[in-house]
């Protein structure tokens, strides 16, 4: 048997896959704290600078006195005036971290095994986040939320993946869109954190605590069946499925994995990240998936920017920008599995209306409590990038090979960083026209989702597990054409020896 029907057999999505996805998806939390931790550990607050006169010599310094009942990075190490810079490079340094853990992790992964990466990724990144909490100086703080988001980058990745490969392909969709939910929900439970704990360093520290205990329960999980039988080790990917049925309550189950072409028994050579370049099929996904997260990342972050600006509490607003994305995951959930749009088309739809939020943005004034505000468009536009960036989770996992999944993801990924790395800048464009960082997101937005028609559906299809599967339908229709193509020559030849 195939490695799907090794899955319906044991159970697609059975209780004690349950439990493990659901560790998976719960370690969201963790990373969405991760990732929205400078929001709140870097907030500025409300302060007024008041000259000082130094004793003796008369001269005149400045002391920088908050108005507001909390701390932050700001407070302690004053980065206000010419040192605020410092907040945004702190943030930028992560992100620039989870690109490299990106590009570093994914073809690691898929070379040496998913859990090896995972577990050793999420230690390191516990680590690291203590040394934020307990950083002595802004050097230090900055250094570390470098490396967190190395092995955030990677743990992430990683997990994201293994959610889906624990699981029949059928339920693909709705664990990556779990996923993304928890995630909403993070930023929210930060939020809270937040509000009730107002030093920066606790608030670091409780924020990392739970990790701890997902780091313990983690070890506990196998390594993917998905990626064993991928590599030729047919006896493990056996003995973690019995597993899986033993745990779901099917009992001992009988399973003789078909061998994935080339590969004889002995362990199969990762294909590596050249063949995202080499390959031809990959190569053309590649070049529009990789634009397509990259929209995404711009217009995701470039309307929150906007969506800031809005005054009010800032752990309601953290919090607010983590719910509006809930509404989008049962839409796309809804949109991705009905055969009359798909995941392309839903990519693609979802891509343009976010372009089309922008272009509304430009012509509706921003006044707070106006449902018909600048604002409300721009968080009405989050809620179809967030839906965008579910979906292309998903079908970007669909569109790979699992010998060279979490290397395409990576890169993919890399290119989302890159685009979240340059939204802080595109608001700098009003000095040519206001409306011009909103005409580029409009521009990004629709023309990665008319781009992303190019790729090809992938509903209720196999999922490729070797690279000989994924060209072998278009080998197979060649094979089909030149057949008929002999068959009407040698028909032809038939009729013209009789009319003779």
């Amino acid at each position: 048997m195939d490695l799907e029907e090794a899955f319906q057999a044991v159970g697609e999505f059975g209780r004690h896959q349950k439990r493990m996805v659901g560790v998976l998806v719960l370690l969201q939390i963790y990373m969405a704290c991760q990732s929205m931790l400078i929001v709140l550990v870097g907030a500025v607050p409300e302060y007024r600078v008041e000259p000082v006169t130094e004793r003796g010599g008369g001269d005149l310094t400045q002391s920088v006195t908050s108005t507001e009942d909390f701390s932050s990075i700001v407070t302690e190490w004053y980065l206000v005036k010419q040192q605020a810079y410092k907040v945004s490079l702190a943030g930028s340094l992560f992100f620039a971290g989870v690109l490299v853990g990106n590009v570093l992790f994914g073809p690691l992964s898929d070379k040496i095994g998913r859990k090896p990466v995972f577990l050793t990724s999420l230690f390191f990144e516990l680590l690291f986040a203590y040394g934020s909490a307990f950083a002595p100086n802004y050097e230090l703080f900055a250094l570390s939320r470098f490396l967190v988001g190395i092995m955030n980058g990677g743990m992430a990745l990683v997990c994201f993946i293994l959610s889906q490969e624990y699981v029949g392909k059928s339920y693909w969709a709705l664990t990556g869109t779990l996923a993304n939910m928890t995630f909403a929900v993070g930023i929210a439970l930060f939020a809270v954190l937040g509000y009730y704990i107002r030093q920066w360093r606790n608030l670091a520290t409780a924020a990392n605590s739970p990790g701890v205990l997902l780091f313990l329960l983690c070890i506990t999980l196998p390594e993917s069946p998905r990626w064993l039988y991928s590599r030729g080790r047919m006896g493990q990917a056996e003995r973690v499925l019995q597993n899986f049925a033993v745990r779901n309550g099917k009992g001992r189950v009988t399973l003789k994995l078909r061998r994935t072409p080339g590969s004889p028994g002995a362990e199969t050579p990762s294909p590596g990240l050249f063949m995202l370049a080499t390959h031809t099929v990959l190569r053309c996904r590649t070049v529009v998936l990789m634009y397509v997260w990259y929209a995404c990342s711009l217009v995701y972050y470039g309307l929150t920017m906007n969506a800031s600006e809005d005054k009010g509490s800032r752990y309601l607003s953290v919090a607010m920008y983590g719910l509006v994305e809930l509404p989008a995951y049962p839409l796309c959930m809804y949109f991705i599995n009905k055969s009359w749009s798909g995941r392309r088309k839903s990519l693609a739809s979802f891509l343009i209306l976010a372009g089309l939020c922008c272009l509304l943005s430009m012509a509706v004034p921003v006044q707070s409590g106006s449902m018909a505000s600048g604002s409300s468009l721009a968080l009405l536009g989050k809620l179809m990038v967030s839906a965008a960036f579910n979906i292309v989770y998903v079908y970007t996992s669909e569109l790979y090979p699992t010998v060279i999944r979490n290397a395409g993801l990576g890169v993919c990924s890399m290119s989302c960083r890159v685009g979240g790395i340059l939204a802080p800048f595109v608001p700098s464009l009003k000095v040519l026209h206001a409306s011009m960082p909103f005409t580029v997101f409009c521009l990004i937005g629709v023309s990665a989702g008319a781009l992303g028609l190019l790729l090809p559906e992938t509903l209720n299809k196999p999922v490729a597990e070797t690279l000989e599967e994924l060209s072998a339908p278009v080998y197979q229709r060649i094979l089909e054409t030149q057949v008929h193509l002999l068959e009407d020559e040698h028909l032809s030849k038939r009729k013209g020896s009789g009319s003779k």
